[in-house]
């Protein structure tokens, strides 16, 4: 067979996204927190931008960009006239305004660090692992184990436990194993009792050295019966010890209040605070939507610069390439971002439509939904609207609720089809109101949404209740 070359002209049809739609589709799916990120970022990198505060100008002289208008001609290359019709160029002086702060060149001055008194660093949370090596570094360890110990200290998770073998740090420290067991003893007797124990069994068991209960009967259930007191088998413990249930009980309740995660206490992480993105409140009968702008740096197109491009004479060739490529830039972010604004608002208005008992009643009137349902409601891709809804909450009478709680599959009653959500929230109710020494096995919440007319199978109800964190009957129930 030759081989040979040849031209061809092909015609095909493809999806291209552009740097454009890419953005704005980015920011689309971007929760608020995150979107006041990247509008700061833009603020950085795009001269073109400048953030609007109140109070600073009456609306005016402010853009207004439709989709029907562009900013210029690239064809006719002039672009003095479109952009006084467009924007017209009443701005105060820039240079004026900002030569106190340097703002001109992209330089600010630095503010001088604020000291913060005692009081506020002792707020500060130690986490574990700088407390650890502050006792550590306190202590009389010898030059050889203290560094192993150091080691060991590194390979602690956030709960306390270690998450090496000791053959691993030995070989980490260039140490013998005997070093580094007399290390890890050094470390398991450092507060908080049972750190560094490398399962419960020995976390437990580590803090009753600490109470002085070695040789006690309570470590004696932890030594011989601990795979009986994890699944509450008291009775075949007790028998297992040749003891009665009563004493059983009695060490049980000892060790209950023992410690699982002796790290905990000293977690470095701060909380995580959700901000909402929608508002929905109820007034006289009806529901407001607001979009949470809070935070959000609230832009415009900088007066100085348009000025600027507007003067041709003034400009070299690459500083009016650039600038106008910023200006489309910073016209298409405005647009991205009120078409953003546009889309959750509607996408919400949408949700409220088919949801509204549930604004209204509460969750047990929560009706079964998907993303088609609103895609077809509002003329939208599907795609779309998971992108709306991804990562973004809403603040509602019912509480501080994710954009996907409002989506959920369909459960068959004696009343029509029921969210899946709603038989979750009466499970959840069910296994509350139960009796703590007789608690719901999954049979027994089955037949029980049966007397409520939900039919769903034991496998099922089994799975709600895992989804929900709830531990099964054997594990919730309570001897005293």
């Amino acid at each position: 067979m030759a081989l040979e070359q040849r031209l061809e002209l092909k015609l095909s049809q493809k999806l291209i996204l552009t740097p454009q739609l890419q953005q704005s589709i980015k920011l689309l799916q971007l929760p608020l927190l995150e979107l006041t990120q990247d509008i700061n970022q833009e603020l950085i990198n795009n001269p073109m931008l400048e953030e609007s505060t109140e109070g600073e100008s009456d609306g005016k002289n402010e853009p207004s960009v439709t989709a029907a208008e562009e900013p210029f001609s690239e064809r006719s290359g002039d672009i003095e006239a479109p952009l006084e019709k467009i924007f017209g160029f009443t701005a105060d002086n820039y240079f004026e305004e900002r030569e106190s702060d340097g703002r001109d060149f992209g330089y600010f001055n630095e503010s001088p660090e604020e000291v913060s008194s005692p009081f506020e660093r002792n707020r500060n949370k130690t986490d574990l692992y700088e407390h650890l090596l502050w006792q550590l570094r306190l202590s009389h360890i010898s030059e050889t184990t203290g560094p192993t110990a150091e080691i060991i200290i590194n390979n602690l998770n956030d709960d306390g436990y270690l998450q090496a073998s000791p053959e691993e740090i030995a070989k980490l420290a260039d140490v013998d194993l005997n070093i580094v067991e007399e290390a890890l003893s050094y470390v398991q007797r450092l507060d908080p009792p049972g750190v560094g124990a490398r399962n419960l069994q020995e976390c437990l068991l580590l803090q009753l050295k600490t109470l002085n209960l070695e040789g006690s009967f309570v470590e004696k259930i932890l030594v011989s019966g601990f795979t009986e007191l994890e699944r509450k088998k008291y009775k075949q413990l007790a028998a297992k010890l040749n003891t009665s249930i009563d004493e059983i009980l009695a060490a049980v309740k000892i060790i209950e209040g023992l410690e699982p995660r002796p790290g905990r206490n000293y977690s470095g992480e701060e909380p995580l605070h959700i901000v909402p993105d929608v508002f929905v409140e109820e007034s006289d009968g009806k529901f407001i939507i607001t979009l949470n702008d809070e935070g959000v740096p609230k832009l415009r197109l900088s007066n100085y610069y348009r000025k600027l491009l507007a003067n041709k004479k003034s400009l070299g060739t690459e500083e009016k390439q650039f600038l106008e490529e910023k200006l489309r830039s910073a016209i298409w972010l405005l647009r991205s971002l009120d078409q953003r604004n546009k889309t959750i608002y509607r996408v919400t208005e949408s949700i409220l439509k088919f949801q509204e008992d549930f604004f209204r009643k509460g969750p047990s009137y929560l009706k079964p939904l998907n993303l088609k349902n609103i895609a077809e409601d509002l003329g939208m891709h599907e795609s779309t609207i998971s992108r709306v809804t991804s990562n973004k909450y809403v603040q509602c009478p019912q509480g501080l609720l994710n954009f996907r709680f409002f989506f959920s599959n369909a459960v068959s009653s004696a009343r029509g089809a029921i969210s899946t959500s709603t038989v979750k929230d009466i499970i959840k109710q069910l296994i509350s109101d139960e009796n703590p020494k007789e608690p719901l096995n999954d049979k027994k919440i089955v037949n029980l949404l049966k007397d409520k007319g939900i039919n769903v199978a034991r496998r099922t109800a089994a799975k709600y209740r895992e989804e929900l964190k709830i531990l099964s009957h054997i594990k919730r129930k309570k001897w005293f």
